[in-house]
């Protein structure tokens, strides 16, 4: 409501002024006229007291009060022409005023109509931040965030995988001070999609490694538990990313989860700049890079109402899907001759990566491709060949997306 009325008033001052300068100029035009003939009468009485002194002789006099009497009616029928070289009518003016000012207030309306947003409630800076950090300081915790997740389904995985995954378990159970048992067993249950019980081994990782524990140990931490709740950073995994931070102040993963930490608490503006520093720092091949920050950079800038125009992926980066060339292609094609096409893109980029390897953005594609056809066995086997490529969760979290999707991976 207060700004409808700031609006109202300015709108009315702004058209009160219109109105005010208008009859102003009328009233100025008069006000000169009137003052010329005063001037033009003073000029007689000077004449008459010029020839009373003998300064003029009588027929001097004479013409120029002949002269001065033609500027007087000149000067009369001016004030009094209406014509259309002449001053408005002081009703017109009155209703050219009206009609700016209508023009004004409802140009407005019409604009803030378009660019505007008429429902949304006053939102000051002041306000804002309170309520960022009222969100910061009473978001969930990381168990319940957990548990507001549905269930996972089973993980798709071979029975003998699934033995071994037990007797594991069991094994480290009994030595709770084997590192590498713990180590395994962390990576191994991420790689089942058991997060809770993945973030769980890597913590037991930590209080073995007490004070020794790098900056990557409570990084992966941290990125564990921020996969056990479905992408949200909660204020336990933010303490791993600050302790990682205190470790190595670059550490890639650490900041990038703290950036979306912001952007999940309002704080769109903290979250530009630190993607945009990593943007700018890299490297540009970063798993936290490609398919994570470029693909929020400019939505988090949008929120905190930036103009930021994200640049071009560099040279060599893996494309999210087919060109614009294969595109236009297969327009003019039949369904059989598509598919044909799309068999053959699938077929060269599996065999590209079997040969020579491929960044995560690949074998994300690949697996979302044999989701598509319905290869799912393929997909899954692909998905398990990524697991052993990949060792780092958060450079394996686009190949985890795609075969989430795909429907091989919780």
């Amino acid at each position: 409501m207060l700004f409808w009325i700031v609006a109202a008033g300015l709108g009315l001052a702004v058209t009160g002024l219109i109105a005010l300068a208008l009859l102003r100029a009328q009233d100025a035009e008069a006000e000169m006229e009137r003052f010329d003939i005063r001037i033009y009468r003073d000029q007689l009485s000077a004449v008459d007291k010029d020839l009373a002194r003998g300064l003029v002789g009588e027929e001097e006099a004479e013409r120029l009060r002949t002269e001065i009497k033609r500027r007087i009616l000149d000067a009369d029928r001016a004030s009094a022409d209406t014509g259309p070289t002449g001053r408005a009518p002081k009703a017109a003016t009155l209703v050219t005023a009206a009609l700016s000012g209508v023009a004004v207030l409802g140009g407005s309306l019409w604009l803030y109509t378009v660019i505007g947003a008429p429902a949304y409630p006053d939102m000051p800076l002041v306000a804002r931040l309170t309520d960022a950090a009222e969100r910061r300081a009473t978001r969930p915790t990381q168990a319940q965030a957990e548990a507001s997740l549905p269930a996972a389904p089973d993980p798709s995985a071979s029975g003998e995988f699934v033995e071994l995954m037990d007797r594991l378990r069991a094994t480290v159970a009994e030595r709770p001070s084997d590192i590498d048992g713990h180590r395994l067993l962390a990576r191994n249950e991420a790689g089942l999609g058991n997060f809770p019980a993945a973030h769980a081994a890597q913590k037991r990782v930590i209080e073995i490694l007490g004070p020794a524990a790098t900056a990557r140990d409570w990084a992966d931490y941290g990125d564990l538990m921020v996969l056990a709740a479905g992408g949200y950073v909660s204020p336990e995994a933010e303490r791993a990313f600050e302790e990682a931070l205190a470790r190595e102040p670059g550490n890639g993963t650490a900041r990038y989860y703290m950036g979306s930490m912001q952007l999940q608490t309002g704080r769109p503006d903290l979250a530009f700049r630190i993607w945009q520093a990593q943007l700018r720092e890299g490297p540009a091949d970063a798993p936290w890079i490609g398919p994570m920050i470029r693909a929020q950079i400019e939505q988090a800038a949008a929120r905190a109402g930036i103009d930021y125009q994200l640049p071009p992926a560099p040279d060599g980066a893996a494309p999210s899907g087919p060109s614009a060339a294969d595109v236009a292609g297969a327009e003019g094609m039949s369904p059989a001759e598509r598919m044909q096409m799309i068999e053959g893109m699938v077929s060269g980029l599996s065999e590209r990566l079997a040969t020579t390897g491929g960044p995560p953005e690949d074998w994300a594609r690949l697996i979302r491709a044999y989701g598509v056809l319905g290869r799912r066995e393929q997909a899954a086997a692909i998905w398990a060949e990524a697991q052993q490529v990949f060792e780092d969760e958060v450079a394996r979290l686009p190949i985890l997306r795609a075969a989430r999707d795909a429907g091989v991976a919780q």
